[in-house]
């Protein structure tokens, strides 16, 4: 027996992913960690006991050469005495655009939550058919560790740094085990090298439009080649401990998990658990209560703070439409409802937003020139001064007189709208500026911003100027604001 096959014979038996009787399917998309998976599993069957038989999805994402794939993995499971289950399921056929191409359907953000839904059912189906019990996939450590990092970086919680988990049972009962989480690519590849097998190159892992393949081809190298190989296992180490503590304190929280199903959260008794439990709470209690709500860390922050704070309080529920994944692996869309999250007399609630009265605004500043905005309370004021008269505190008000022009247009901010401070890295939309400042309600929606002739913002509340509109030369546009007398 070759040592990597004895390797994954101990971890099989260590965890109990496997038992004599299953029938197991492997999942072999043609890549060389599932080919070497499939042979590892030929290689173990009669020792394990196991009926085994061969899975693949054609997602026609990449034409000719994912239907090559599809021959190829019929010819495999043919040469080794397999049966060999396929469904072509393309991924992009609900969202495609007649005029799309393959790389922009290829690159949307949700393709890959679609192939995975589309794979799972196929897999639910072999359940169902009697086919298999059990599938078997590929994922390694490798993929482990660019999850973690992956997850990092988009903001994530113990739960998140928990990555893959080396099983998962789909409804109806069907278990995915994922038995090489503890392998290397590289390792498995000498396995297949050693036994004389092929395997096929997706195209589409170099195509570094996918986040994945950028983390894959620049950042673990660039990782290994400076810390070690070893900080690429760390990290999968790392998975498999927030996996423990993790489920540990899920145990611990059901103890509180009654009251995330209620409509209400008891501040008083919420803030009497530790730290750690408040926020699985609040989560939970979201997640239950407000499933089209987008979760982060701030927004539980926010919402703990709120129970500290008086009865009347409220904060507007960011709300989030797109895939989410339920419990039993599977995504639905959720709409966006405005809903507010209040501090009750007894607690925290979450109630339908009051529709606003805010109407749009828009007037016209001329250059010098002030003008009453009465729909927020202020005035605005443009004079030209000679820059060097002014004092750096100033500086963030000053436009350009060529970029300000005669006149400039002083409107309430609109979907859509984008805006670059200066000193700051990019362009960023005004909606997001806006969320960094917390803003809600008729307060957010009324937010003036200065428009040029062109339809630029060249200012906005709270914020910069924008970094084009600096003023270059002795002369500049000084915009002040201040409250209207009314």
């Amino acid at each position: 027996m070759h040592d990597t096959a004895e390797r994954l014979l101990t971890t099989i038996r260590k965890h109990d992913l496997l038992r004599a009787g299953d029938r197991v399917a492997a999942a072999v998309s043609a890549g060389a960690d599932s080919v070497a998976l499939l042979l590892l599993l030929d290689e173990l069957r009669a020792e394990l006991g196991i009926v085994l038989s061969v899975a693949h999805v054609n997602h026609k994402l990449r034409g000719t050469e994912s239907d090559g794939d599809e021959q190829f993995v019929r010819e495999l499971a043919a040469r080794l005495g397999l049966e060999c289950d396929v469904a072509v399921a393309p991924a992009d056929s609900a969202t495609d655009s007649p005029t799309e191409t393959a790389g922009a359907r290829r690159a949307k953000p949700n393709l890959e939550a679609a192939a995975r839904d589309l794979r799972y059912n196929f897999f639910r189906e072999l359940a169902e058919r009697g086919r298999a019990n059990k599938i078997v996939t590929a994922h390694t450590l490798d993929d482990q560790a660019e999850t973690v990092l992956l997850r990092m970086f988009r903001g994530t919680g113990v739960r998140g740094l928990a990555g893959i988990r080396p099983r998962l049972t789909l409804s109806p009962p069907v278990e995915i085990i994922r038995p090489l989480l503890t392998f290397r690519r590289a390792e498995l590849r000498n396995y297949l090298r050693a036994h004389n097998q092929s395997w096929r190159e997706d195209s589409s892992n170099n195509d570094p439009s996918f986040t994945r393949n950028r983390v894959r081809q620049r950042l673990l190298p660039l990782i290994a080649e400076e810390f070690g190989d070893a900080a690429i296992e760390h990290m999968a180490e790392l998975a498999e401990i927030a996996r423990a503590e993790e489920d540990y304190c899920s145990s611990a929280q059901q103890l509180t998990a009654a009251e995330s199903a209620q409509p209400a959260l008891d501040a008083k008794r919420l803030l009497a658990l530790p730290l750690a439990i408040q926020r699985r709470l609040v989560r939970a209690w979201l997640e239950t209560n407000a499933p089209e709500a987008s979760i982060s860390f701030a927004l539980i922050e926010e919402i703990l703070q709120l129970a500290h704070s008086e009865p009347g309080q409220k904060l507007e529920l960011p709300g989030n439409v797109g895939s989410n994944v339920t419990k039993d692996g599977s995504s639905s869309i959720s709409p966006s409802v405005p809903r507010n999250v209040r501090r009750a007399r007894g607690g925290i609630v979450i109630e339908a937003a009051a529709p606003s009265s805010a109407e749009p605004y828009e007037y016209a500043l001329p250059v010098p020139g002030a003008v009453d905005l009465p729909e927020i309370g202020a005035r605005f004021v443009a004079r030209i001064v000679e820059t060097a008269s002014l004092f750096e505190g100033q500086a963030s008000v000053l436009l350009d007189p060529a970029e300000a022009g005669e006149k400039l247009t002083i409107r309430n901010w609109r979907p859509g709208d984008r805006y670059w401070p200066a000193h700051t890295a990019r362009e960023r939309k005004v909606k997001e500026l806006l969320a960094d400042l917390h803003a809600t309600g008729a307060k957010k929606k009324l937010w003036p911003v200065a428009v040029d002739a062109q339809g630029r913002i060249v200012w906005m509340r709270g914020f910069a100027a924008a970094e084009a509109a600096r003023p270059r030369g002795a002369k500049a546009v000084l915009l002040s604001e201040s409250a209207l007398d009314i």
